[in-house]
């Protein structure tokens, strides 16, 4: 379904578990930066009414999720740690080059955040599926469902406003990059990294 080319080694379950309260926090600013990138969207192409009416409840959403990520992470009696640079996102918005017009510059905006998405599901199916903390598990499952609707979300509206032959084409060879980037990720205890 989500069309990734690389799946994540499962091995990368084993570093994660080793590491939680680093997980919870990358994934807490995740959230953070998700809801960052909706806010970003309708700042920057507000005459688009059903994308702001979207990213906004997206906004809100993400927000809810970091909300209850810190909410683990405090149970576990630890804080917030600091954000650190999310390599896998640095070398993902190195594939579209910079500049063209404002149509072009939103669906290759629409397409890495879509990207992001599905690989953020795939990574939380892993954990809900092998994560021996089970309350931890379920709580990865239900977070799964929700990035699983953001990924298609964002490429139906690439597609929408975009041509679609062409924003197809992109996508493709969007994946076949982020494949690459992912044969290097896998071994921290990062949510995408």
């Amino acid at each position: 379904m989500l069309g990734l080319k690389l799946p994540t080694d499962p091995r990368w379950v084993n570093i994660v578990e080793k590491n939680i309260d680093e997980i919870l926090t990358d994934h807490a600013y995740c959230e953070q930066k998700a809801a960052s990138t909706a806010i970003s969207l309708i700042i920057g192409f507000p005459e688009y009414t059903e994308l702001v009416r979207e990213m906004t409840a997206l906004a809100r959403e993400e927000m809810g999720h970091f909300k209850m990520v810190h909410d683990r992470i405090v149970a576990r009696g630890k804080s917030l740690g600091r954000d650190r640079k999310d390599i896998y996102v640095v070398e993902l918005l190195k594939f579209f080059p910079k500049g063209g017009s404002r149509t072009t510059q939103m669906v290759h905006r629409l397409l890495y955040a879509a990207l992001i998405e599905a690989r953020s599901c795939e990574r939380f199916r892993l954990l809900s599926e092998e994560l021996e903390d089970r309350e931890l598990a379920e709580f990865y499952h239900k977070l799964m469902i929700s990035e699983a609707g953001h990924y298609t979300m964002f490429l139906k509206f690439a597609r929408q406003y975009g041509d679609r032959q062409e924003v197809d084409r992109k996508w493709e060879d969007l994946l076949e990059y982020e494949a690459s980037i992912m044969k290097d990720l896998g071994k921290n205890e990062t949510i995408h990294g």
